[in-house]
């Protein structure tokens, strides 16, 4: 009798295998079948400048294609080839990135364009090793690069990828935690077809963003419904888990536009907190929304920076508010004005602009956005 149940339960294990390999099979064939007649045109499909395709692959990273192509085309045009990109002054390359968001990107860019200038003399790197190497590049970009420019047989598993793997497969493991993670990556790799790389990774990265998509999927008419466990079990709504909810801290920024006659003081941001290398004004950052009339003409930073001057608090904005990934910044600007010849001490890197030209440096979004709107939102206290 034991021998019975040890040759049933083998017998068993092998049907469920092979049912779990033909399911993975199937998930490939049809994924490749749908991708045939349900291609998203983009400008960068099918591109095998490996520089292109890095560049657009940075640009996507937490950013949708309608936001990211304007931005593509004009990268691409200003800096046709990796030695532009390098040679290019990184205030120039922040304004080109403005409106973008997560700066980091930008100075990953431009600090990898110019180490493959330097030490790769301007030849983009063929191997995922090598291409994983530099700066700003992750498994995810490394894996796309690799596939679409060299044809390497990576698989890419971003947001999509774990939706869809997911979804298909009934995988309940949060995608967030150390072994959902290494369980996502292996079974990105096998399902790969090793053939045709880069074309399987579109397939199924054009899959999640407008298939299955994270709400209202189309799996009335989707070719993978009936393997698809979230589609036979309903739980599509439910899938990926998450293990780890966003938390948002807020921070108050309070900036004063301190103008004088035509000239504004303005600084590129040094310290490691947000929005590095980017421009800013004379900030005071408070623990909630300030509402007191009074409050710059008491703040000592203030006093100690307009000490000897004859000011006038012109306006006071709304609050204008800008989400980040793990911060919301809701932010005041103060327009001041400053009377009479004397131009306050305001320490090491300030710069006086003419208020005209501050369009040629890369502001912060909500700033970008105040400047745009020419004082539209600003109102007394």
């Amino acid at each position: 009798m034991v021998n019975q149940s040890k040759t049933l339960q083998t017998f068993t294990g092998s049907i469920i295998m092979e049912k779990e390999i033909q399911k993975k099979k199937l998930f490939t064939k049809n994924l490749l079948k749908w991708h045939g007649t349900n291609h998203r045109s983009m400008p960068w499909k099918g591109e095998k400048n490996p520089y292109l395709i890095w560049l657009s692959e940075i640009i996507l990273q937490q950013t949708r294609v309608e936001q990211g192509l304007p931005y593509f085309e004009k990268f691409k045009s200003k800096y046709p080839t990796v030695r532009d990109l390098a040679h290019a002054p990184e205030d120039e390359v922040m304004k080109l990135w403005e409106g973008l968001g997560y700066y980091s990107r930008a100075r990953n860019l431009h600090a990898a364009a110019k180490f493959i200038t330097s030490d790769l003399n301007g030849i983009f790197p063929n191997e995922y090793d090598q291409i994983r190497n530099l700066k700003g590049v992750g498994p995810y970009t490394a894996a796309a690069i690799a596939s679409f420019a060299f044809n390497l047989p990576f698989a890419v598993v971003d947001g999509n990828v774990y939706r869809v793997l997911s979804r298909y497969f009934g995988i309940d493991e949060p995608i967030d935690s150390s072994a959902g993670k290494k369980l996502f990556a292996q079974l990105a790799q096998e399902l790969l077809d090793e053939k045709q790389p880069g074309n399987y990774n579109q397939a199924i990265m054009d899959f999640g963003a407008t298939h299955c998509t994270p709400a209202l999927p189309a799996c009335s008419k989707c070719p993978m419904q009936i393997e698809c466990s979230a589609f036979q079990n309903n739980t599509f709504d439910k899938l990926p888990v998450k293990s780890k909810k966003l938390k948002r801290t807020q921070r108050f920024f309070n900036y004063l536009i301190i103008n004088q006659k035509d000239k504004i003081f303005i600084k590129k941001r040094k310290e490691k907190d947000i929005w590095q290398n980017l421009y800013d004004f004379p900030l005071i950052e408070t623990g909630s929304l300030v509402e007191e009339q009074n409050f710059i003409l008491k703040h000592k930073n203030w006093q100690r920076w307009m000490s000897g001057s004859t000011v006038n608090i012109q306006r006071v904005s709304a609050p204008m508010k800008q989400d980040l990934t793990h911060q919301r910044i809701v932010a005041r600007f103060w327009e001041i004005e400053l009377l009479g010849e004397y131009i306050p001490e305001m320490g090491n890197g300030w710069l006086t602009v003419i208020r005209e030209n501050l369009e040629e440096y890369a502001f912060p979004k909500v700033i970008a956005v105040y400047l745009r709107q020419k004082l539209l939102t600003l109102e007394l206290f």
